[in-house]
């Protein structure tokens, strides 16, 4: 059992999207608990901690995604942890969704996971643990209008760690995925406050989550409690 503020020591978690939002509050979290973080972001570092390394990747460009795990090496030759985070919004009615904003949406959203994941578990497999956490979207279950794109990309990220959690479990690598309801974050920021009210107040546990709410589940996902859990997804707020 580790003592209190080193949940994570000894463990190097990889998150994308660190810069801001979900990633940088889970990244903080981590680093608060004794463990080391490598962020991948497209701009430059807003985390300052000795543990913290830095890796501006656009994770929706494969080349970029490749350049920053070689970069990465050079820091370290293991990641125990991913949490892929990065995403992009673009909330839209299908007709008039343009095509690049779709296009992008799936690059990040979707293909950047993809990368990141592959890349990470050639790492993982080297030492024979692994915890691959996406992070999804009541998006998917709720399905709203103008995000056909994003909850589809969202969907997808379900099945990528359910597959992958098959192909990657001999390896002693879990994946699973966690869909967090609404935040209070620049990204939704983006979406009109009314529209999210009215979508929390229809949830189960009628409120926004909290940082806690988040943690509580990432903790036990990325730790040795939960080694027999993968392919599964966890959502939050009572959605289903």
């Amino acid at each position: 059992m580790n003592p209190t503020g080193a949940t994570y020591a000894g463990k190097l978690a990889l998150i994308t999207g660190s810069r801001r939002g979900v990633g940088r509050l889970v990244a903080e979290h981590i680093l608060r608990n004794g463990g080391r973080v490598a962020g991948f972001a497209r701009g430059e570092s807003t985390i300052d901690h000795p543990g913290y390394h830095h890796f501006q990747v656009d994770i929706g460009d494969p080349a970029s995604v490749q350049q920053g795990f070689a970069a990465l090496k050079k820091v370290s030759d293991a990641v125990h942890i991913v949490i892929n985070n990065a995403a992009v919004l673009t909330s839209q009615y299908a007709m008039i969704m343009p095509p690049a904003q779709a296009q992008a949406m799936i690059n990040t959203n979707l293909m950047g996971a993809f990368m990141v994941s592959r890349e990470a578990s050639k790492l993982m497999r080297k030492g024979k643990w692994g915890r691959i956490i996406n992070i999804g979207s009541m998006a998917v279950s709720l399905e709203p209008i103008g995000d056909s794109v994003y909850a589809a990309c969202k969907a997808g990220l379900t099945t990528l760690a359910n597959v992958m959690a098959k192909e990657l479990a001999p390896l002693n690598i879990t994946c699973n995925t966690l869909s967090i309801t609404a935040i209070k974050t620049d990204m939704l920021a983006q979406l009109p406050g009314d529209k999210i009210d009215a979508v929390i107040a229809g949830l189960p546990i009628p409120r926004y989550a909290e940082p806690d709410d988040i943690f509580n589940i990432i903790d036990f996902l990325a730790s040795e409690r939960s080694a027999y859990i993968t392919a599964q997804t966890i959502y939050m707020g009572g959605v289903n």
